[in-house]
């Protein structure tokens, strides 16, 4: 095998390894996880394709006021949407719509289209409760 053909299978298995490292990091490393808390608005199964579970939580809360503008605090919502693999959690979500859900969940830095539609995917749901 001559030097030339050599440097290039050398090169073409760096660009290999390097493809798979970075499919690896993009859509299979855990970049962190945490718990969310908040009203369950919404939770489908829905997709073309690859039917997923996709909910999205409401996390209700106040922004404080600015002292040096005089302004004054405000009620400020921020929705959570979140994708969920395991079946048994999906059919346990569908029937909190409306109550407040503290959910698991892990976040990757891409989706995959039978993961999800959503970078968070609910792993496992900490609490239910009914609002009063």
């Amino acid at each position: 095998m001559s030097t030339g053909k050599k440097i290039l299978l050398w090169i073409i298995a760096c660009l290999v390894v390097a493809a798979g490292l970075f499919v690896y990091i993009k859509f299979y490393f855990v970049f962190g996880d945490g718990v969310k808390a908040g009203e369950l608005n919404q939770f489908t199964y829905k997709g073309y394709v690859w039917k997923t579970y996709e909910g999205r939580l409401i996390q209700a809360g106040f922004k404080g006021s600015v002292p040096k503008t005089g302004g004054t605090a405000t009620i400020q919502s921020y929705i959570f949407d979140f994708s969920v693999k395991d079946e048994e959690i999906a059919n346990e979500l569908m029937r909190c719509g409306g109550k407040t859900v503290e959910l698991h969940y892990k976040e990757y830095l891409g989706a995959l289209p039978w993961r999800g539609m959503q970078k968070h995917v609910v792993d496992r749901i900490i609490s239910v409760t009914t609002p009063e």
